[in-house]
């Protein structure tokens, strides 16, 4: 049964603390962008080949998977804000220091570093949006959250290969300023947000995620995030701009596949989030899954760049409809009133584990069985994740009055 949301002019304005962290998202996209050219070439820059090259750039990636329990269990201890700035410092000195580094292995523990950093802002930020974000506008705040993410990681490949002619090194130094502007941006303008609540005051503990799992929403949800990261953070980024080469036997067909699904995508979030805040959480996620199971399940029949765009843009279109909802699923089980640190690292860790497996299974499927094969099981895997979700409750409860 569906639930009635609240007219457009009863809906609560988006606290500024969440501009704020909107704001710092972009220029973290943007700086995160910036060594995403040059970051393969630096690597190799130190007499290593493709294997090695290939170690630094999911270095980054394992370590955010790795750490996230601790990251969780420190928003739990310290809170979100401060957790947040340190992760941001980091990331920022560690990414610096990349700039100057003289072996491999010094970049490889530098990045490792960053990974580190990465998880610790990222689940706080995540907590801090549920914590300040009022629940009718929870997807439009992750729509807001994502649509940041996205058009600065857009933006921060082009400005990135022009700081690269500069030198490989430069675009490290740039981020790494960027993202220490960032970390003062919040922790100035949010300086007055709670660490966590008060025990003192009646406040319920922090959510475990014994008792988040008891909840069949993020049952769901924990499946989901696994098949997006999957689909959407590993395969469409690390596969399909192979695949497009392959078929088009250009280099430029890479390029055309990953803008037009990103374009996709940021279209989507516009209104996304409007849509999980009226018609529920569940109708945007079963649509998204479904529509990136079609999307990413019939990619291996196309024999030419048309039917590859379509078919990323079904795809990048499930993914601007499946996030937001999901994120809000998420925060609706938290709720406003109490820590969720070790919840949300746990989806994190979800979403993260499918990213950087994903790539390495179609990958090899790819190789032993063929493209159709590969994609075909991508598509499988977003099918399966629709399943917890038939029977899973809504989360979006709007209290008439």
């Amino acid at each position: 049964m569906s639930t009635p949301a609240l007219p457009a002019q009863e809906r609560p304005a988006v606290p500024v603390e969440i501009k704020v962290l909107v704001a710092a998202a972009f220029v973290i996209a943007v700086g995160f962008g910036l060594i995403t050219p040059v970051l393969p070439q630096f690597a190799q820059s130190f007499d290593v080949g493709v294997t090695a090259a290939s170690v630094i750039v999911s270095a980054f990636a394992f370590f955010r998977l790795l750490f996230a329990p601790a990251g969780g269990s420190l928003v739990a201890r310290l809170g979100e804000r401060p957790v947040y700035i340190v992760g941001l410092v980091i990331v920022a000195l560690s990414t610096g220091a990349s700039a100057f580094a003289q072996t491999y292995w010094q970049l490889l523990i530098f990045r490792s570093l960053g990974g580190i950093g990465s998880t610790m802002f990222t689940v706080s930020a995540m907590a801090l949006l549920v914590r300040l974000a009022p629940p009718s506008i929870r997807g439009r705040v992750s729509s807001m959250y994502g649509s940041a993410f996205l058009i600065g990681g857009v933006i921060g490949p082009v400005i990135g290969g022009a700081l690269g002619e500069l030198g490989m090194r430069v675009p490290f130094v740039v981020y790494g300023v960027a993202l220490l502007i960032a970390a003062a941006l919040v922790a100035i303008m949010l300086r007055g947000t709670p660490l966590r609540a008060d025990p003192l005051q009646g406040a319920l503990p922090p959510m475990t995620v014994r008792e988040a799992l008891g909840d069949s929403a993020y049952r769901a949800a924990m499946v989901s995030a696994f098949a997006n990261g999957w689909t959407n953070f590993g395969v469409r980024v690390a596969i399909l701009p192979l695949f497009a080469v392959a078929v088009v036997g250009e280099t430029w067909a890479a390029a055309v596949a990953l803008a037009v699904g990103a374009a996709a995508t940021a279209l989507t979030l516009q209104f996304s989030g409007r849509v999980a805040d009226t018609l529920g959480r569940r109708r945007p996620i079963l649509g998204g899954l479904g529509l990136s199971a079609v999307g990413m399940g019939a990619m291996g029949l196309s024999g030419d760049l048309v039917p590859i765009l379509v078919l990323t843009t079904v795809l990048a279109v499930g993914a601007g409809l499946l996030n937001p909802a999901q994120q809000a699923t998420v925060a609706d089980v938290v709720g406003n009133g109490r820590s969720g640190g070790k919840v949300l690292a746990a989806f994190q860790m979800c979403q993260d584990a499918g990213g950087i497996g994903g790539p390495v299974v179609i990958g090899a499927v790819a190789d032993l069985w063929g493209w159709q094969w590969a994609f075909a099981l991508s598509g499988l895997v977003s099918a399966l994740a629709i399943l917890p979700w038939l029977r899973a409750r809504e989360t979006l409860v709007v209290h008439a009055g």
